[in-house]
């Protein structure tokens, strides 16, 4: 049985520890890695696309960090209760022809008791950037 600590039910603490794995997990942008948080029958909304299960989460993930280039994450805690989650974002990137942008958004998570996460929720706006204002 996969087991994933930090387990719900959630404190500040571990909340604040799912958080940060979940950045540090994205920021290695490494497909494989990043969707063995998910469990096998995860469901996810990512900005205008439904996407379910492990495995087309990672097919998302290696999709998405080869258009989305020098790709940094910052994430931060907005709630918590039981074995929910809600964070805000932002993160930088830029595409092949060298455009950066930032990303702003929200994600709502669930997590199942062996703390894989069940559901991500996200909304997500990118912002066109110039190199010069990059912050992460």
């Amino acid at each position: 049985m996969e087991i994933r600590h930090p387990l719900p039910p959630f404190t500040e603490e571990t909340a604040r520890e799912k958080v940060k794995l979940a950045e540090n997990g994205w920021n290695s942008r490494d497909p494989i890695k990043v969707a063995q948080a998910y469990s096998i029958e995860t469901e996810w909304r990512n900005r205008d696309q439904f996407i379910n299960g492990r495995d087309a989460v990672q097919e998302f993930l290696k999709t998405k960090w080869t258009k989305e280039l020098d790709y940094k994450l910052k994430k931060e805690l907005w709630a918590f209760s039981d074995n929910r989650i809600a964070v805000r974002f932002e993160y930088e990137y830029h595409n092949s022809a060298g455009q950066w942008f930032r990303a702003y958004g929200n994600e709502n998570w669930e997590f199942n008791e062996q703390g894989l996460m069940t559901k991500r929720y996200a909304s997500i706006n990118d912002l066109k950037i110039d190199e010069s204002e990059r912050k992460l």
